[in-house]
């Protein structure tokens, strides 16, 4: 208000307009005036300063001259007559959309009364009026979408979800062709869509629409807990265990402690106590559980309540995970019989995903097979094509020198990481790694380490096993749930009789393991993404001393190897491969369905027909046509909705003609009544952003009796440009008065009136 007293105009007309002189004298004779007037006015007061010596010196004389010569320079601008040409909305011709958050988390009560209340009770407070005075007004109601509405009384803050975005965007379709002079959006910006994506913005931005955000709630609680997300593998083999990194934070409990659950149904398969640091702080805790059966599992993350809290639906968060059987198939080539061959056979043997298929070289020319289910498979020894390499999901390589190997195999066990996506695990040996001339091989580059480049790298001289920090974190080496204790239990291993010396770890590698051999550290465990797949280097031929030196009932060693080959094989891909971009949809049921298909060689596929059949909870069935994506061979995509909360299963099958290429199974679930739990404090920053993107401005409710006067200044709709005087600005006499006053108490104080 004190601005538009002292300016003349609201500060939103100088923000938008532009300054101009109207007088049809040149510019550059303003210039030169100025500098004149300056000129004499320096001269002026120089030939007066020997007079009024010492009383007036050198630096008191500039500051009288400053302020003489800003009077002057004032005056002949004014002569020029300053103006702002902005442009402005013609009233009664333009339409002004007010669109009103009428989601869930409007009824959450901030200060007595529930957001949407705050809501109406601003706009019918002489905004709204001052609009529809001005413009031709429309009332929208938002939520997952808008909604044309008649009056504020049709408001319901009861909608599951909030896509700002979405609605943003469908508004500008549908009025297109309509001169929409602005857009009032009021809302706490609880989005759930995931922000607003730049192709909204872009066409607010070419339509010059600006878009007016007024925030409601409060910008943080005072006493809650929340989960902010939970990854997990959406994947995994039957009876295996994996870790969920949570995320969260809280305010109002710092230093507080409380319990970290997972939950599969009334099941709790793993508790684990947190301590809350700062208040908004983002803290991550890593949560180990076994996903059990072969199922569909929906699992429930969540911290228990703690007193006081203001919102206890964000202490939980459901992940669901497709927990598939079936046999994964790792091919083992060893180059000569040692006891880690034996043990590792024997730590496979329970494991009911994971088959061994084995060749140990007993002779230079003879081979011993184990784990074969037909007469003829490996008869001729190392597969020498892709669809006898390929049908393995994972390859250990154990002390076998890379010679042992064509040219042609070792591109095929290239292709089987990179092109495949198999897993590939080397262990240390007298003819492994550098001591078998891998180091300057082909091979190498698949290694997540540089190999020494020389000889006599394999020891057989003691060495104990420890893990690095991400080790403890890896569910490879978890032997114990604790990370605490499982860090101590790999201290307490019994110590390797051999090692090797792997060389450098690479750039994006992992050490999940070191040894200490007495004399220096290497790595022992090292683990990288090559390609499609995963490759891994486990330097040592002496894990099975762990088997015999302990307890019978102790399963270390059977529990590291189980852990570890299923890594090897958990991620490896069919021909076809299932994905959807989020298997958990909250309050809404649009799901992007993918399909990676590829041919007998693992390349890209295209030209094949790939359709998917979806499964609902009520047993109804859809079948839904994936269209070739356009950027990327061999993938397949197509959108679908699901309309109904409950878990659903897309079948994807894709064929060739007649003949079926390849099939995969993914999963999805529609939760409904979850999103508006989440994030409930005002989203300032995405109104703030999304005003700022557009033109408009964030505006705070108790300011919002501005809105109607300064809103029609904008480009969009239909505008007038409008020429506004500036030399009769209250502001401008009270410069020029000011800075004669200030000279004069300066000459009056210094002696020199």
């Amino acid at each position: 208000m004190m601005f538009h007293v002292f300016f003349k105009y609201p500060a939103a007309m100088f923000s938008k307009g532009e300054f101009i002189l109207l007088s049809a004298w040149p510019r550059w004779l303003l210039v030169l005036l100025t500098l004149a007037a300056a000129a004499a006015l320096a001269l002026l007061i120089r030939s007066r300063l020997p007079r009024a010596a010492p009383k007036l010196r050198t630096w008191r004389a500039a500051v009288l001259w400053l302020l003489e010569s800003a009077v002057v320079a004032v005056l002949l601008i004014l002569l020029w007559r300053p103006a702002v040409v902005v442009a402005e909305l013609k009233p009664q011709q333009n339409i002004i959309a007010v669109l009103v958050d009428d989601s869930r988390s409007m009824a959450i009560s901030d200060h007595g009364a529930t957001r949407e209340a705050e809501v109406i009770q601003a706009l019918n407070s002489g905004t709204l009026s001052g609009l529809q005075q001005k413009f031709q007004t429309r009332l929208y109601s938002l939520d997952g979408r808008v909604s044309r509405i008649s009056s504020l009384s049709g408001l319901q803050p009861s909608a599951p979800a909030t896509r700002i975005g979405d609605s943003l965007k469908q508004l500008t379709e549908e009025t297109s062709d309509l001169p929409i002079g602005a857009v009032v959006l009021l809302s706490d910006g609880s989005d759930n869509s995931g922000g607003i994506d730049r192709e909204t913005v872009a066409a607010l931005r070419e339509r010059h629409i600006p878009v007016h955000t007024v925030g409601f709630g409060r910008e943080q609680m005072t006493h809650d807990v929340e989960i902010n997300n939970v990854e997990v593998e959406p994947r995994a083999l039957a009876d295996s265990r994996l870790a969920a990194a949570v995320t969260f934070h809280q305010h109002g409990y710092a230093g507080r402690k409380s319990l970290l659950r997972v939950r599969d149904g009334a099941k709790t398969l793993n508790v684990r106590e947190v301590t809350f640091g700062r208040d908004g702080d983002i803290q991550a805790e890593n949560l180990l559980f076994s996903v059990g059966s072969a199922g569909d599992k929906t699992f429930q993350f969540s911290i228990d309540p703690l007193p006081g809290e203001e919102n206890q639906s964000n202490n939980s968060v459901p992940r669901l995970v497709q927990v598939e059987a079936g046999k994964r198939r790792i091919l083992y080539l060893e180059g000569e019989p040692r006891w880690e061959y034996k043990f590792v056979r024997r730590a496979e043997e329970d494991d009911p995903n994971v088959q061994l298929v084995s060749m140990v070289r007993t002779t230079e020319n003879k081979v011993y097979r184990q784990g074969i289910e037909e007469p003829d498979e490996l008869a001729g020894g190392f597969p020498s094509s892709a669809p006898e390499l390929f049908r393995y999901q994972g390859l250990i390589v154990g002390s076998v020198e890379v010679n042992y190997f064509t040219p042609a195999q070792q591109t095929l066990i290239r292709q089987f990481v990179d092109q495949r996506g198999g897993g590939l695990l080397t262990l240390g040996g007298r003819f492994a790694l550098s001591d078998g001339g891998w180091s300057s091989s082909s091979l190498a580059d698949l290694l997540p380490v540089v190999l020494p480049n020389r000889k006599d790298t394999f020891k057989r001289e003691p060495a104990t096993a420890a893990l690095t920090p991400a080790g403890a974190e890896s569910i490879i080496c978890r032997l114990a749930e604790d990370r605490d204790r499982n860090t101590e239990r790999w201290k307490q291993l019994p110590y390797l009789m051999n090692y090797q010396d792997a060389g450098t770890p690479k750039r994006g590698a992992v050490v999940l393991a070191e040894m200490h051999t007495g004399r220096s550290s290497l790595p022992l465990l090292i683990t990288q993404n090559y390609g499609n797949g995963r490759t891994g280097v486990l330097a040592t031929g002496g894990t099975w001393r762990w088997r015999m030196s302990l307890p019978l009932e102790d399963q270390s060693h059977a529990t590291f190897w189980r852990q570890l080959l299923r890594w090897l094989v958990t991620d490896t891909p069919g021909p076809v491969t299932a994905a959807v971009a989020n298997p958990m949809l909250f309050d809404d049921g649009h799901v992007q369905l993918s399909a990676q298909v590829r041919d007998k060689d693992y390349l890209p596929q295209p030209g094949v027909h790939v359709e998917a059949r979806i499964s609902g909870p009520d047993g109804s069935s859809t079948m839904v046509e994936l269209t070739p994506d356009q950027r990327t061979q061999g993938l397949y995509k197509a959108e679908w909705t699901a309309d109904k909360p409950g878990l659903y299963r897309a079948e994807v099958a894709a064929s060739l003609g007649d003949a079926e290429t390849g099939r995969d199974i993914v999963n999805f679930e529609r939760v409904d009544g979850v999103a508006e739990d989440f994030h409930v404090e005002q989203n300032r920053e995405l109104l703030h952003k999304l005003s700022e993107q557009t033109g408009g401005r964030y505006w705070r409710p108790q300011d919002l009796s501005k809105l109607p006067s300064e809103i029609s200044y904008s480009d969009a709709g239909i505008t007038v440009r409008e020429t506004k005087d500036l030399w009769n600005m209250p502001a401008i006499f009270l410069l020029v008065l000011a800075l004669e006053c200030g000279e004069w108490l300066l000459r009056r104080k210094w002696g020199i009136v």
